[in-house]
């Protein structure tokens, strides 16, 4: 595992007010959905009789409608100048869909609820992302966004270890689990409302009238697509992280323990965020993005070929190793190249391309599956992160990236 050097607790305490706030929102809203989406794909195909490619359909389209939400919500945040009521709105929706699941009593149910939580991710997503760009001072991005990935990240293990305790406790009862989610959920609107503040509009930005227009996009450097363009070959390789507790089971893992596959990675992923940020401000971003694509590649060897539950926790903590090297990182790169006054359409459409090519890599995870096994999803994963290496030396993406 890579090591990084200690952060000092000078940068934690230059990281603004905010981001921390913002950071602790996005941890309880993650409490929440990790507890329903850690047992999701289990409860999907175990109880209701889902087949795999339909988990794959079904995450990819919940993905990809968050993505396209992001467009318009980025872009608005740009037009009105505000980024915060935004953000609130899209914790609010998603907090009164958490309900839903324990109350769905057919697939079309969940589907539903699974859609309509994803809108509500879309709407605060890239507003969220530009209000940290917002907050934060250049030379302490990476770190901003590292902070903030680790705090959600954080929330990406305490929701799975919460639900396999709950699952112990209740003895298997999934619709128990999914009421004990509704709570942090409501707690994190509730912080944004009361807690984040929207930082003054900076004299002299210029106003945007239409963010999605042909005239602003093009204002958009070749710098920011060739970050695009690296990131959307990337996502190929990031399928669902439903594909990872499906092949634990397939490993042998107890249903009852799934959950900890999303322990495990979201453990790496945040023990891993915050110090590769504070290293991104200190050196080329674009080395540590390249090393969590390597990383990515081990992961998706390990998870394909390596045997038994071993291999596929060494698979699992290398997905969240990349996962640490990589996103927080790409936000960082996406900040210094977008202009201030366009950040939330740069997010948004960072995302919009990102969110089909999700879509794209999660149909073809669950096709594979079903065709071939696990080994032929995994393997296919390396193939995407190799072209995603390659890509990053293209000479017009090493002299435009930032």
């Amino acid at each position: 595992m890579t090591t990084f050097p200690p952060p000092s607790s000078g940068t934690l305490a230059r990281i603004p007010p905010g981001v921390w706030t913002l950071g602790f929102v996005s941890m309880l809203m993650d409490i929440s959905s990790e507890m329903i989406h850690a047992l999701l794909p289990i409860y999907m195909v175990a109880v209701l009789g889902t087949p795999v490619i339909a988990v794959g359909v079904i995450e990819g389209i919940a993905e990809a409608t968050a993505a396209i939400v992001k467009v318009f919500s980025g872009a608005l945040s740009d037009r009105l100048g505000n980024r915060k009521w935004l953000a609130a709105a899209g914790y609010g929706l998603a907090a009164v869909t958490k309900p839903v699941f324990p109350l769905a009593a057919s697939l079309s149910w969940l589907v539903g609820a699974r859609f309509v939580d994803r809108v509500g991710k879309g709407i605060r997503g890239a507003p969220r992302d530009a209000l940290v760009a917002d907050l934060t001072p250049p030379d302490l991005r990476g770190a901003a966004f590292g902070l903030r990935q680790t705090l959600d990240t954080v929330g990406g293990f305490v929701g799975p270890l919460l639900a396999i305790l709950l699952m112990w406790a209740t003895a298997d009862d999934y619709r128990a689990v999914f009421w004990v989610a509704v709570l942090p959920a409501f707690g994190a609107f509730a912080l944004i409302v009361l807690a984040v503040r929207e930082p003054p509009r900076p004299d002299g930005l210029r106003q945007v009238r239409a963010p999605l227009s042909r005239a602003e996009v093009s204002l958009l450097p070749r710098a920011y697509w060739a970050v695009i363009a690296i990131a959307t070959v990337f996502t190929l390789a990031r399928f669902s992280e439903a594909f990872l507790v499906l092949r634990a089971l397939d490993a042998g893992l107890p249903a009852a323990l799934a959950p900890a596959v999303m322990v495990l990675m979201s453990v790496v992923y945040a023990l891993s965020a915050y110090p590769a940020g504070v290293l991104s401000d200190r050196m080329d971003r674009r080395l540590l993005l390249t090393l969590g694509l390597v990383v990515l590649v081990a992961g998706d060897l390990a998870l394909a070929l390596a045997p038994g539950l071993a291999g596929v926790a060494a698979g699992v903590a290398l997905w969240g190793l990349h996962m640490g090297l990589t996103q927080g990182i790409l936000a960082a790169m996406v900040a210094d190249t977008a202009p201030a006054e366009l950040r939330g359409t740069a997010f948004g459409l960072l995302n919009l391309v990102t969110g089909a090519a999700l879509l794209v890599a999660s149909l073809l995870a669950g096709g594979l599956w079903d065709l071939v096994g696990p080994a032929g999803t995994f393997l296919a994963g390396a193939g995407f992160a190799t072209l995603a290496i390659i890509a990053q030396a293209i000479p017009f993406l090493r002299q435009s990236a930032p």
